[in-house]
């Protein structure tokens, strides 16, 4: 080998050891396990005492669960009272958001509340943009007529006939209900819950399908009314609070809140003021 083919080796040489010893120094290109971590969010669990305030959205319009007064803007019923004593446990004070059963849980998703509560019923696609509690209880849509034709609408054959008028109130379970099984008989759309019973007593509607408990207490508003088979209704399902989907810490506490009411007499005691 002569003198310029051995300079040349060693230069070459020389340059490998330098890259070698430059790519050890170099740190680690970031990896799924060494990235550094995605700063989470805070969790209402921490947000809420902050700021002292719980944001409820609330229909107000589904007695005895959540009554919005349209003279004094109050609100009132079992879930309110619940709202009101979920929020006085995280040192604060609780801020109704009104909302609509088609947006309930569009608006808690986009933040506008932190919790969506009055008898809100649990389903699977309202569990696919929200976290749920522990139920509060157990119900079921089952009829409310006049009380002269209680005998007449006893089962849903009895009920989807032509001439019968179910009425529904929009965007809820309920008229999903009722637009599920009633092929024969007429739907009719009243927007506003809170006077749709007055359009049976009337003769404008002869049928509402909506949650027993509901049949219930507006039977007692309106004698008129009979609420059919209440403890045997078509449907099962449970009512619970709705929250943020992500946050399950603040889902895990309002599921522990929601247990220890239902097993200490504090759901049954509000309950029993509205219910009787």
């Amino acid at each position: 080998m002569n003198r310029r083919a051995s300079k040349q080796r060693a230069a070459t040489l020389s340059a490998l050891v330098c890259l070698l010893a430059l790519t050890a120094a170099a740190p680690p290109a970031p990896t799924a396990t060494n990235r550094p971590a995605k700063k989470q969010q805070e969790s209402l669990l921490d947000a809420v005492p902050k700021s002292g305030v719980l944001r409820v959205c609330t229909t107000g319009d589904y007695r005895p669960f959540t009554y919005k007064d349209p003279k004094d803007g109050s609100y009132s019923g079992i879930d309110i009272d619940m709202a009101q004593d979920l929020a006085k446990s995280l040192d604060a004070q609780a801020r109704f958001v009104d909302t609509t059963w088609a947006n309930l849980t569009t608006d808690l998703s986009a933040g506008k509340c932190d919790i969506g509560v009055g008898g809100v019923s649990i389903t699977l696609p309202r569990a696919r943009q929200v976290y749920f509690s522990e139920p509060t209880r157990e119900d079921g849509k089952t009829p409310i007529v006049r009380c002269a034709d209680k005998n007449k609408y006893q089962t849903l054959k009895d009920i989807d006939q032509a001439g019968t008028t179910v009425i529904v109130n929009p965007g809820g379970t309920n008229e999903q209900f009722a637009r599920a099984n009633i092929k024969q008989a007429t739907i009719k759309v009243h927007p506003d819950n809170t006077t749709i019973f007055d359009e049976i007593v009337a003769g404008r509607a002869d049928v509402m399908m909506t949650d027993a408990s509901e049949t219930l207490y507006q039977s007692k508003l309106h004698p008129e009314l009979c609420s059919i088979h209440p403890d045997k209704p078509f449907t099962f399902a449970e009512k619970a609070y709705a929250t943020p989907r992500g946050d399950r810490d603040f889902q895990e506490y309002v599921t522990q809140f929601v247990h220890l009411a239902t097993h200490d007499g504090t759901y049954a005691k509000y309950e029993a003021q509205w219910m009787g």
